[in-house]
């Protein structure tokens, strides 16, 4: 079963992406959305984690919520996907359900 999982809160500021990424399967994704989106960025002290998690979940980033924080998609991490709302939506679709992460 794939599981699209969501993180909105910052890495810097409480533990939801370190607890995603610990329990997200093999083949799920992860999408880091509103201050979610700072896990995503190079150079960070969470960007060894979050890309060695890459091995086993594909991780997107959406793209609105980067913009808002005033970072550019040059900024975040290789192998990171940018998306829009749109894609958010089909991400959705195309997992068996949805983890909030909180």
């Amino acid at each position: 079963m794939a599981i699209l999982h969501t993180v909105n809160k910052s890495p810097f500021e409480r533990n939801a992406l370190e607890s995603c990424l610990k329990f997200a399967s093999p083949g799920g994704a992860v999408l880091l959305i509103e201050d979610g989106v700072y896990g995503a960025l190079r150079d960070t002290a969470v960007a060894e984690r979050v890309a060695a998690a890459m091995d086993k979940v594909k991780l997107y980033v959406l793209g609105p919520d980067l913009k808002a924080r005033g970072f550019s998609d040059e900024r975040i991490m290789a192998g990171v996907q940018v998306v829009d709302y749109g894609g958010f939506v089909d991400l959705a679709a195309e997992h068996d359900k949805v983890q909030a992460w909180l």
